[in-house]
């Protein structure tokens, strides 16, 4: 990948960020656009600078960063986001991939390490620390929901909605009013959680999860 990554950090703890900043300025590869120290910073950062990546740590004053996770994933959906946390919690994990967040990293994590992560988000991969991912991998085979529907965020549950009365992506953003291209980044995320090929597949799915069991 040959273009800058433009990252916004997000920490509560100035020192700890710093290190971060200027691990990530060292790789050319990067550019830290902004710091922020709150989710709600953090939330009106992103919206104003559109980062390729907010690195986003869990436990912060006010807003949790699981929460601040939701609120950027919704209102900036092409944003990577990234949790930087010093909590094994498999819950709290499972909580942040919920929200929106493509990687889980543990705090002492090396900057090499660090870099190879955000550019692999950036490229499309999901990454969870090793020493928890068994345990992660557990979990999500055991709590899996029979109704894939379920995985669904109510925004997206909405758009399905709109795709079944065969509106096209302009179209639902008109109804909802948000742009072309963020309703095609929520299909591409629901046909991906479904498990899909094509909206029209995913229509089907859902009208086929709407009719009462027989």
């Amino acid at each position: 990948m040959n273009d800058v990554i433009n990252i916004l950090v997000v920490d509560d703890h100035p020192l700890f960020r710093q290190g971060v900043v200027n691990s990530l300025e060292m790789d050319p590869g990067f550019k830290v656009v902004a710091q922020a120290d709150s989710g709600e910073e953090a939330l009106a950062l992103a919206q104003k600078l559109l980062p390729d990546l907010v690195l986003l740590d869990i436990g912060m004053r006010g807003w949790s960063g699981i929460l601040s996770a939701e609120k950027i994933a919704t209102a900036c959906p092409a944003t990577v986001i990234v949790m930087l946390t010093g909590s094994d919690d498999k819950d709290k994990l499972l909580a942040a991939l919920k929200a929106g967040a493509r990687a889980y990293v543990l705090k002492g994590v090396s900057a090499k390490e660090l870099a190879a992560i955000v550019r692999s988000a950036v490229a499309g991969d999901v990454y969870v620390s090793p020493s928890i991912a068994a345990e992660m991998l557990v979990s999500l085979t055991r709590g899996r929901a029979p109704d894939p529907l379920q995985e669904l965020t109510d925004r997206e549950r909405e758009i399905l909605a709109l795709i079944g009365t065969g509106l096209t992506n302009r179209e639902i953003g008109e109804r909802i009013f948000l742009s072309e291209k963020t309703i095609k980044h929520y299909v591409t995320n629901i046909l991906q959680k479904l498990q899909v090929r094509s909206r029209v597949e995913a229509a089907l799915l859902a009208h086929s999860h709407s009719q009462p069991a027989r």
